[in-house]
């Protein structure tokens, strides 16, 4: 699976945008990664139930991820909403979406950690009545030095056909989705100044 170079334009979501915006502003020099602790986007509380965290463990090849935050809109996006939210955490992402799932979205887990940058796909899925939703998915990398420790995902889905049904939208049993989109997010990134807040940035993008 080939992944593209790309800047910060890529992403689609207004909200997206938002987390990577944090991101950058953690961003202390250009060839590290940014500390978790350093990690501080506006309104993150509205954006949890699309969003999980993750404790990579293991080398890249190896690596395996455990999840310390999921979102509840992320449990039934996927088919697991049957599943108690203090169950859904301290297990690992391959374990949680099956051994299909995993191989398909592995490789933006492995780019994030070679590259300690942003990652940034988009699928193309159904939902239960036929209509066609675009899955976005952003992962952000951290730690220290030049070792991936953590990585904070944020999962939308958008359709230009209106509402639509996320409940098992990526759920087991579903026809494959179609990636239309691999980049890594690695050209003409500048950590914002420590006085600009999210709100001041000047976002062009299509409707989230």
């Amino acid at each position: 699976m080939e992944f593209v170079s790309a800047n910060p334009s890529v992403v689609r979501s207004i909200k997206q945008r938002v987390l990577l915006n944090a991101w950058l502003r953690a961003l202390r020099k250009p060839q590290s990664l940014p500390a978790i602790t350093d990690f501080r986007p506006d309104g993150i509380g509205d954006e949890l139930a699309d969003m999980m965290g993750f404790n990579v463990e293991g080398e890249v090849e190896t690596a395996r991820f455990l999840i310390t935050q999921e979102g509840s809109r992320l449990a039934v996006t996927y088919g697991n909403d049957h599943i108690a939210p203090e169950q859904r955490t301290n297990r690992y992402l391959d374990d949680a979406i099956g051994p299909d799932r995993f191989a398909r979205v592995l490789p933006c887990y492995r780019q994030c950690l070679t590259r300690r940058r942003p990652t940034y796909a988009i699928s193309r899925v159904e939902d239960l009545e036929g209509k066609e939703v675009c899955y976005e998915r952003l992962l952000l990398p951290f730690g220290a030095g030049d070792s991936v420790g953590q990585i904070v995902g944020s999962y939308k889905a958008i359709s230009i056909e209106g509402g639509f049904k996320v409940d098992n939208l990526m759920g087991i049993g579903k026809a494959v989705p179609t990636r239309i989109v691999n980049a890594v997010i690695d050209l003409e990134l500048a950590r914002r100044p420590a006085g600009v807040r999210t709100c001041d940035d000047i976002i062009v993008t299509d409707a989230d």
